[in-house]
């Protein structure tokens, strides 16, 4: 009998073939008291010597299927399994209850993934969790004597079904047999979509319950343009996935004709299309997919990815491997957004009720500005290697933003002094996603030299709702017309004073906002790597003059998400 399950759209494509459950072995522990402790560190450190060595094979596979940037998430996975704490935690743990040395090794796991997974609006530090998951199965199967299912013997075409996949998982698929995988849980932020995208493989994630509802060998489609999965679909189905299947194939060669070409609107207009990036290993698939900027350089993974405050040599090197990379491309570096639900075990930061709310970003920044002074410097220095621009995030007030700016230029002067070279040409600017500052962008305006609109937060402190909260989720509309008049806002503020604006945001590559923003007039686009091409190919189908009209009567007749939608369904179809 046919079924239907959504989900979590994660990876583009659309898949047809029988199931492959990929179920984990049984690695429940129990606890048993010992006497030889020695015994059960020495065979800790034998389990997981033989995961490392398992995890370079792995890796030598990723290598190949994916690249050498896709598999440095198992330089990572090293890295926990080398981790002194998490080791000399374990063995405290062993000595002091006199306890079996797998029963030890999961207590420390759940505290440390606990730890993790309490950071509830951090994706990055979610994956962190996802990543001691993975290493902890790995070493628990050698201290359990079984065996871990291997996706790489798969030498058949099937769509992988599973509660969730690994990155080690992921990195053993081999795309010539696995056309797609579904999952219970996860999102398109998680290590194994950001894969699937890499393999250019059609995934869902987040169904809930896909593992309960398959059986192995049931035939399955698997639509990764809408997140939908069928189960044992009739024929009928079938013939109209094929077809929908060949006009995605299609469509992807056509994207793929448009890597060199310009961002330019049916009637000829212009905008920049840029990529957000995480650290300097992203720029591949910037470059891969025709960015023409980094419009988003988190430079919070510096110091997320350190034992400690990276130095100034440190940042400069980051910062100059991207300008370097981009070729003279513009780059947006963004400065430390850290705090609140971004927690540096090595800064003292502290407990808050609301730390969205809180001591972060700029706060901590001018805060503790010799943290703050030391990243400018070393931007400043790096900036002769290619086009820099700069964004303070969390601008609430513009005293904020001059006291920011009064610190770079009392940096960029000390360098000067020095006699150290910097570029005449950097722009900064503030990230406008605290709504004061989009309500007073006509006075911001005449000090900045850009804005960047980063509607993640700046739709939650609109709509005063959380987007992690599934009980208020259905308010973060970023369609909503109060939004749409914040955007309009910054952006008219911005061209009155000659200045450009730009959205980092989730928003800007989102395929039913992108001719809103259009016709709001948006000079910058920064989004996904893998977005850019599609963004590009529904930008040459749109008129500017006749998205500006859509926009204006978004904003002055629309009263509900719901009417915005479907006003631009009505000027996208004619």
């Amino acid at each position: 009998m046919s079924s239907q399950v959504s989900g979590i759209a994660a990876s583009d494509g659309i898949a047809q073939a029988k199931a492959y459950r990929l179920i984990e072995p049984d690695l429940t522990v129990e606890k048993t008291k010992v006497s030889n402790t020695e015994e059960e560190k020495k065979r800790l450190t034998k389990a997981i010597d033989e995961a490392k060595e398992q995890l370079g094979k792995i890796r030598a596979i990723a290598v190949e299927s994916l690249g050498e940037e896709e598999a440095q998430v198992f330089d990572a996975h090293v890295m926990v399994l080398s981790d002194p704490d998490l080791i000399d935690q374990t063995h405290s743990a062993i000595d002091n209850d006199q306890v079996n040395a797998e029963f030890a090794f999961e207590q420390v796991t759940d505290t440390f993934i606990s730890m993790f997974e309490a950071m509830e609006d951090n994706a990055y530090m979610q994956e962190r969790a996802a990543d001691i998951r993975d290493v902890r199965k790995r070493v628990l199967a050698r201290l359990l004597n079984v065996t871990l299912p291997s996706p790489a013997t798969i030498d058949e075409e099937v769509i992988i079904i599973a509660e969730d996949l690994t990155p080690s998982d992921t990195a053993q698929l081999n795309k010539q047999y696995v056309k797609a995988f579904v999952t219970d849980i996860g999102g398109r932020t998680s290590h194994s979509a950001i894969m699937a995208r890499s393999l250019e493989i059609p995934a869902i994630v987040g169904t809930k319950n896909i593992t309960e509802l398959v059986s192995e060998g049931d035939q399955l489609i698997v639509d990764g343009l809408e997140g939908e999965v069928y189960i044992n679909p009739s024929e009928e189905t079938s013939s109209q996935f094929k077809k929908k299947a060949e006009e995605f194939a299609s469509l992807k060669k056509e994207w793929d004709r448009l890597i060199d070409e310009p961002s330019v609107t049916k009637d000829g207009k212009y905008v920049e299309l840029a990529a957000n990036i995480g650290t300097p290993k992203d720029l591949e698939g910037v470059k891969n997919n025709g960015g023409e900027a980094v419009g988003l350089y988190r430079t919070e993974f510096l110091y997320m990815d350190s034992t400690e405050l990276p130095s100034e040599d440190d940042q400069f090197e980051a910062y100059k491997n991207v300008l370097e990379g981009m070729d003279g491309k513009p780059v947006v570096v963004r400065t430390m957004d850290i705090g609140g639900d971004k927690e540096l075990p090595y800064l003292e930061l502290p407990d808050e009720m609301n730390p969205f709310l809180g001591y972060r970003a700029i706060r901590v920044s001018l805060d503790q500005d010799d943290i703050f002074r030391t990243q400018l410097r070393a931007l400043l220095r790096a900036s002769v290697y290619g086009t820099l621009r700069i964004m303070f995030p969390m601008i609430a007030t513009l005293n904020e933003f001059r006291d920011a700016k009064a610190i770079y230029e009392e940096e960029k002067q000390k360098l000067q002094n020095e006699g150290v070279e910097i570029s005449d040409s950097i722009e900064v600017g503030i990230m406008v996603e605290i709504p004061s500052a989009a309500v007073l962008a006509d006075q911001f305006a005449k000090e900045v030299d850009f804005f960047s609109i980063g509607t993640n937060d700046l739709i939650q402190y609109s709509m005063a709702a959380d987007r992690m909260n599934e009980r208020v989720s259905y308010l973060y509309q970023p369609y909503n017309p109060s939004l749409l008049r914040l955007i309009k806002n910054v952006i008219d503020a911005a061209h009155k004073e000659g200045k450009w604006a730009g959205m980092c945001g989730e928003m800007a590559g989102d395929q039913t906002a992108v001719p809103l923003l259009l016709g709001l007039g948006l000079d910058e686009f920064s989004m996904s790597a893998t977005s850019i091409l599609k963004t590009r190919s529904l930008l040459k189908k749109l008129d500017s003059e006749k998205m500006a009209e859509l926009s204006e009567r978004a904003v002055t007749e629309c009263t509900t998400s719901e009417e915005v939608v479907a006003l631009v369904d009505q000027y996208t179809e004619e």
